[in-house]
């Protein structure tokens, strides 16, 4: 069921400042920007041989990543995705296994415009765990 890593990531408190930071300092290359309202973000990604960054900023105060950065104010880790072939199987099978699907439990588009779901930290060993239908 558990494909490849596709991404981990960060909430930064200032994207543009965190983006420079790959791109001038570790010499990455990063994406432009990306809106997520229905998400409550705005994300880069930091393009890798095997895998990539994304780094998540709040868009609004109601986004959950304000109220990670409130926490967390300097940033920091805010969750891994894994790739999956078949997504609904991947949560009827999670949801089996009594874990918690975060939302309504539908799956919703994510920053590559594939399908995506969140699983409960809780349920994943205190990691907010993404899956995306490749």
């Amino acid at each position: 069921m558990l494909g490849r890593l596709n991404h981990v990531a960060l909430a930064v408190p200032d994207l543009a400042r965190a983006a420079r930071r790959y791109s001038e300092t570790l010499g990455a290359t990063v994406s432009e920007p990306q809106a997520l309202p229905e998400h409550g973000v705005t994300v880069v990604f930091v393009e890798l041989d095997n895998t990539k960054v994304e780094l998540l900023e709040p868009l609004g105060e109601a986004s959950p990543i304000a109220a990670f950065l409130a926490k967390n104010p300097k940033g920091g880790m805010h969750h891994i995705c894994y790739e999956v072939a078949d997504l609904k199987a991947a949560r009827d099978r999670m949801v089996a296994g009594g874990a918690r699907v975060l939302g309504d439990g539908e799956p919703k588009i994510g920053a590559h415009g594939r399908p995506v779901l969140f699983i409960h930290p809780g349920d994943m060993f205190g990691t907010l765990t993404e899956l995306e239908e490749v």
